[in-house]
């Protein structure tokens, strides 16, 4: 036993004595600091092979959902529908035919004639043109208004966000169709205020998301870092704080289009829609319904299935793009 422990103190002394191998000193010696050692920076090709990767897993995430991918068929469908239809299938929107009225569907008219004798599958695409058009600007304008204030009012905090939030706070508790009556009937409706009359309804949402992630990403250490190094307030928000919330706000304004439709719907079947001869579905079905016991289905069923239709696609591929931004948010 003796032996053996000189002969393994022997071999200890043998190799700490001998140099170090050549392969040992060319490797890079690691400093250690108090901090503890950072991991080595990604270069800019890992960095866009990790955006690709992102970007990536989203596209499988929504595609790998029917329902949104159906939804996202069927926008796509009625806007070829509301912009290229009327191109191949030519109506007259502009002067009315009384002899013509409530005609039913025939080679001429394929869906029949409503009751001042416009064709009724021509007054879907017209229709279709501006409750699209009002949907997403409104959605836009009021997504984009909404993105800026709640935005700032994270960022700055104290006083200034308990105003700001309060006059948000207090516009929300203002039933929203009282609101949007009020608007509608002190105003001329045309199409311009109607997407300014949505997005005053509209933007309340959005600031109260945006204003909440901003809570969050303003403590972050690359935004105290920013204001350490003196950046400015605006270049923060705009360049560091939205982008950061983009996936919020793509989710949100694709249910604020769904929500922008039905509400100029509900204002066109009260008659506070947009005034002849503009059109808009809302205004086709409730025209239809002071015939609904007259058996004429073509005033009712074409206009409601497109509402119907549309806004459930656009609430199919919210869902989806919610899904997608969680995915690509775990995976950086």
């Amino acid at each position: 036993m003796r032996s053996l422990i000189h002969e393994c103190a022997t071999h200890d002394r043998t190799s700490s004595s001998r140099p170090p191998d050549r392969a040992v000193l060319d490797q890079p010696t690691q400093t250690p600091t108090a901090l503890g050692a950072f991991p080595p920076e990604p270069s800019p090709g890992q960095e866009f092979a990790a955006g690709q990767s992102s970007w990536r897993s989203m596209v499988e995430v929504f595609t790998a959902n029917r329902l949104a991918v159906l939804g996202f068929g069927i926008i796509i469908f009625f806007v070829l529908f509301c912009w290229i239809g009327p191109i191949f299938y030519h109506t007259n929107q502009l002067q009315t035919a009384l002899l013509s009225a409530n005609q039913g569907p025939s080679l001429s008219h394929l869906l029949g004639t409503d009751n001042v004798g416009y064709d009724t599958l021509g007054r879907l695409m017209e229709g279709g043109q501006t409750s699209l058009l009002v949907g997403v600007a409104a959605a836009f304008l009021g997504t984009s208004f909404g993105v800026i204030w709640g935005a700032v009012a994270g960022y700055l905090g104290g006083l200034t966000d308990a105003i700001m939030m309060r006059l948000v706070d207090a516009l929300l508790a203002i039933p929203g169709l009282f609101l949007l009556l009020f608007l509608a009937s002190v105003v001329t409706p045309s199409v311009p205020l109607m997407i300014f009359i949505i997005a005053v309804v509209a933007w309340l949402g959005p600031a109260r998301l945006v204003r909440a992630e901003t809570l969050t990403i303003r403590e972050r250490d690359y935004v105290q870092a920013i204001r350490m190094m003196g950046g400015t307030g605006l270049r923060t928000i705009t360049r560091h704080i939205i982008p950061n919330t983009v996936g919020t706000i793509v989710v949100n304004a694709t249910f604020q289009v769904a929500d922008a439709i039905l509400i100029l719907a509900y204002l066109s079947y009260l008659g506070l829609g947009v005034p002849p001869p503009a059109s808009n579905w809302g205004e086709m079905l409730s025209g239809g319904v002071n015939y609904v016991f007259a058996g004429y289905w073509w005033l009712i069923w074409p206009a409601g299935f497109c509402i119907v239709a549309t806004v459930v696609a656009f609430n199919f591929v919210g869902d989806a793009l919610r899904d997608a931004f969680e995915v690509r948010l775990q995976r950086r």
